[in-house]
């Protein structure tokens, strides 16, 4: 089993994918709580040159809401990242994490049932890219 779904865009750059992706996210209910720019970070702190590469965490509050009453600890796993990268032919991949993979580990059947529809409504952001 896969932990990510992935959508390549080639008619986009890297910003505008970026903007896509979280008015794309937002349609579904989920806002982007944390971004991480890694191209800024590695370059800021070592000093390497890296491609375009920023991590959204996306939260969807009614979501996260159930999660954590049905699994106290589970913000642990919380929010779902987004991925947006450049990659060597100037593509721009979107990956988001399969919730429903990233949270096998944990035996409840009620949170396995929210992770089902964040599941879809993450797919669904992604496909409408």
């Amino acid at each position: 089993m896969s932990y990510y779904f992935e959508k390549n865009i080639k008619n986009l750059t890297f910003e505008e994918t970026e903007q896509q992706i979280t008015d794309k996210l937002k349609d579904e209910g989920f806002g982007v709580l944390t971004e991480v720019d890694v191209q800024d970070t590695l370059k800021s702190k070592l000093d390497i040159d890296f491609r375009k590469y920023k991590i959204l965490g996306a939260c969807n509050p009614p979501f996260s809401h159930k999660a954590l009453t049905a699994e106290p600890n589970i913000g642990l796993m919380l929010p779902c990242n987004v991925v947006v990268q450049e990659k060597e032919d100037k593509t721009v991949s979107v990956t988001v994490v399969d919730p429903v993979a990233s949270m096998q580990a944990v035996n409840n059947d009620e949170l396995k049932e929210v992770a089902k529809t964040i599941k879809e409504k993450l797919q669904k952001a992604l496909a409408n890219l």
